[in-house]
């Protein structure tokens, strides 16, 4: 690490996030120096180490304005060696070149990014406003009932609704009750299927279930030409790949260091109430379906346990990043699966992932995702970032109500879709520009600037 990048990033530091409110110095004296404890700036009239009490705190906000978290296990280092000397000084920091340099010396690269608005999105405080208003109108939605034919699911509130986002390079956002422990469902099939591709490979996987959407309901006891389950998105398909796979560690590592759990009781409930997979079980048994030496009781109970983990909006927000980004996780950037599984996991996402609604789906969002009855919709917009939407109300064909609405107003107002024209659809916004970038950003901004100029005209009775 050189000098060159610190002047850097304390250059962008000044430029984009702080206020000097006024400045007083000679060799001996500063006065009202606001936000900021050194600057290279400011370094040939400052005495080589100064009183700064508000350094961590506005530090750490304008980080935060980026999309970054103090939880973000990269920052962990820095935020624990600037609190420990905070500690130390008894609140009052004495903050020199050396020191900051031994704070973030260990993120030097992406603090430049950060703070020079080099992630994916850039303006990602302007997103955030635009994701919180999409987030208010899906939460007006009525209607929706919440699956009751697990016990456990039916006793959710209808009225919880969270949304989570990150980035793939790990800016981070959440609205509502991203906070909430809820079971995966079937959601957890693309992970699932993504876990044995990785292990496995694909022809292997592919020998015992197929690739084309059904055209028949999620539990339909059903399989297609060459006796297999048509997909891993369906249950029959998930129940196959389920003898396949040892999967609680690799879950954990695509969410980091975010909740992961397991529900004993809908588990429990899964098991009394799955008359249905029971008899799907015994088909794909008598169809010889499952890999040799498998199990088949051994496979439900685990598919059982799969349905049954639970995460938050924000733990499932990083596993769809993970997906996003290639199978490599943005906030430990720990390769967690191989791009071929990510892939060819994004592609069944994207036609068979949303039940009956699928080609619906894909037609109007254009995007991969894959819903769950609990109320779940894990998205993933590729190269971009994942969203975990939850809210218990299912519309007829087992969807989240909310969340079905939020993805549709996503798709509406940012050219996320998959077919999206950036040449010909500049009527959309590009989050992944900066305002002076996005055409249609631009475009609002020298109308705004001929209103108030003719506004201006007007009041001067010109």
């Amino acid at each position: 690490m050189n000098n060159s990048n610190i002047q850097s990033i304390y250059s962008t530091f000044i430029r984009n996030e702080l206020s000097v409110r006024y400045i007083y110095c000679t060799k001996q004296r500063l006065r009202h120096f606001h936000y900021v404890a050194f600057c290279y700036y400011f370094s040939p009239v400052l005495n080589k180490s100064w009183f700064s009490p508000d350094f961590n705190p506005f530090f750490f906000q304008a980080l935060k304005k980026t999309g970054l978290l103090m939880s973000d296990p990269r920052l962990r280092d820095c935020v624990k060696h600037m609190r420990q000397v905070t500690r130390d000084a008894g609140g009052h920091v004495m903050m020199d070149k050396a020191l900051f340099k031994r704070c973030v010396s260990n993120i030097i690269l992406l603090l430049t990014k950060a703070l020079k608005k080099k992630f994916i999105i850039p303006e990602f405080e302007k997103f955030t406003l635009e994701i919180d208003t999409m987030f208010d109108r899906a939460q007006r939605q009525e209607g929706g009932q919440v699956a009751d034919y697990i016990p456990q699911l039916a006793k959710f509130n209808p009225d919880l609704w969270g949304v989570s986002l990150c980035t793939i390079d790990g800016q981070r956002h959440s609205a509502g009750d991203t906070k909430v422990p809820f079971c995966l469902q079937s959601c957890i099939k693309p992970l699932g299927y993504a876990i044995a591709m990785h292990e496995h490979g694909t022809e292997h996987v592919h020998r015992f279930v197929g690739k084309e959407p059904s055209g028949l309901k999620f539990n339909k006891l059903s399989l297609n030409d060459e006796d297999k389950p048509h997909n891993p998105m369906v249950n029959a398909g998930a129940i196959v790949i389920s003898s396949l796979l040892k999967v609680m560690d690799f879950l954990k590592a695509t969410a980091g260091p975010e909740y992961v759990g397991f529900s004993n009781a809908t588990f429990q409930s899964e098991r009394e109430t799955g008359d249905r997979n029971y008899a799907i079980g015994y088909y794909l048994k008598e169809k010889r379906c499952f890999p040799d030496n498998a199990d088949m009781m051994a496979a439900l109970d685990f598919y059982f346990q799969l349905c049954s983990i639970e995460v938050t909006c924000e733990s499932g927000s990083v596993m769809a990043a993970t997906l996003a980004n290639g199978g490599i996780c943005p906030i430990t950037g720990e390769r967690v699966l191989s791009a071929e599984a990510v892939r060819n996991t994004l592609s069944l996402m994207h036609s068979c992932g949303m039940y009956d609604f699928s080609g619906q789906f894909a037609f109007h969002v254009g995007l991969p995702a894959k819903s769950g009855v609990s109320g779940a919709v894990l998205l993933v917009v590729p190269n971009v970032m994942g969203v975990m939407c939850w809210s218990p109300p299912l519309d007829r064909l087992g969807n989240s109500v909310r969340s079905i609405h939020f993805c549709q107003e996503l798709v509406s107002y940012f050219n996320f879709h998959n077919y999206d024209n950036l040449r010909h659809f500049t009527k959309k916004h590009d989050p992944r520009r900066k305002s002076d970038e996005d055409p249609v950003s631009r475009r609002q901004s020298v109308h705004e600037r001929q209103v108030r100029i003719q506004q201006r005209m007007t009041s001067l009775n010109l």
